[in-house]
């Protein structure tokens, strides 16, 4: 299964993960001094929470991307068993 997308329409989700990235060395930070259970589980939940939306954003601009190009009949559309696979990955 195929679903290029073009990253121009993801500069956001670009963002997304770069701003995870430095969350993640913050909670790395966190652990290694020791600081509050609450404190880190909220961070992780944050962090989590902003890699969901950024993989249902890469899904939902792959499905609008393959229905142009289906409808112009430069691909094959992905299957309702492909897209439920990829909404699947993410729960």
């Amino acid at each position: 299964m195929t679903m290029d997308v073009d990253t121009s329409e993801l500069t956001d989700v670009l963002a997304r993960l770069k701003r995870t990235q430095g969350q993640i060395g913050g909670i790395i930070k966190m652990i290694e001094e020791g600081r509050d259970c609450a404190d880190v589980v909220t961070q992780l939940a944050a962090v989590s929470r902003a890699l969901d939306r950024a993989g249902f954003k890469v899904i939902a601009t792959g499905m609008r991307q393959c229905m142009v190009a289906e409808r112009d009949g430069t691909e094959r559309p992905l299957t309702d068993a492909e897209l439920e696979k990829l909404f699947l990955s993410l729960a």
